[in-house]
């Protein structure tokens, strides 16, 4: 399996498709805007100007894009994936989406003679560029086994998770966790602030103890120093935390953080990282 076709070439996306490459893939990329992707296409990668021409005579398909509707748009819409690719192709949809619309994609692909695989990642753009993602999958297990070698090119932690579906359930449980978490280390640092402590060395004192964890050693001093770049959205980590709410309505850390996020959000910061939950304390 050499040939694969790559849409959603973002923060992350660019990363994966020269992790790709350097793993001896050819990759073609479909974007909106050429312009934006000129590195990656200097490094190798093949541009193509639509959908239909990107996915034909693939092995595989990975697409990575924002929301449930483009999802539902690169698959479905008349010039599509699903109306587009050689029968017996690959299609690994790597975003954080709906479970019940990757279901949908599912059985349409099948009717279609294409093997549908949803596989969300976690790990954002450090685990994207260093190929260290944790990768969550659903769908057939023979069609996971046929396409390891493309998910170990991007990521150290590839677990089958069960049927369609069952990837994007697993990464709604992955982004409650962290959501939980980080909400957790934000109101640490309020406190810390409140009764007069030195940050910095709070954080040194806490982080390798029972409280330490990826986003106490590498999140919690960009809270400090007030680093608000975006490696994860706060618009996409509430489109991820709305669909987990929708599945299972009755969790009290979700809501709680949701609202969190979403009340940043409409404070206009939706295009700042995930860190910067901290700012909902102040």
């Amino acid at each position: 399996m050499k040939k694969i076709a790559f849409i959603g070439v973002g923060v992350m996306g660019k990363s994966m498709v020269l992790n790709l490459m350097k793993k001896g893939f050819e990759v073609s990329v479909y974007a909106r805007n050429k312009q934006k992707i000129e590195d990656i296409l200097k490094s190798g990668a093949i541009f193509c100007d639509t959908i239909e021409s990107c996915v034909q005579n693939k092995d595989a398909v990975i697409t990575i894009v924002a929301y449930p509707k483009d999802v539902e748009e690169v698959y479905l819409s008349q010039k599509g994936i699903l109306n587009s690719a050689n029968k017996n192709t690959y299609l690994i949809d790597m975003t954080t989406t709906s479970p019940n619309l990757i279901i949908d994609i599912y059985n349409k692909a099948k009717e279609k003679g294409l093997k549908f695989l949803d596989a969300p990642v976690s790990g954002g753009d450090i685990g994207a560029k260093n190929a260290i993602l944790s990768i969550m999958v659903g769908g057939k297990e023979e069609d996971f086994n046929a396409c390891k070698d493309i998910f170990e090119a991007l990521g150290t932690t590839v677990i089958y998770e069960g049927k369609s579906g069952s990837g994007q359930h697993t990464k709604m449980a992955n982004q409650i966790a962290i959501a939980g978490i980080m909400a957790g280390i934000s109101e640490a640092i309020t406190y810390g602030k409140e009764v007069g402590l030195d940050i910095e060395t709070m954080l040194k004192s806490i982080s390798n103890g029972s409280a330490s964890s990826f986003h106490m050693t590498n999140t919690a001093p960009k809270m400090n120093q007030r680093d608000f770049e975006a490696g994860f959205y706060i618009k996409h980590m509430v489109k991820d935390l709305k669909i987990a709410n929708e599945e299972v309505p009755t969790l009290k850390v979700l809501k709680d953080v949701l609202e969190m996020y979403e009340t940043l959000e409409k404070n206009s910061d939706g295009d700042l990282g995930t860190q910067a939950i901290c700012k909902y304390y102040e």
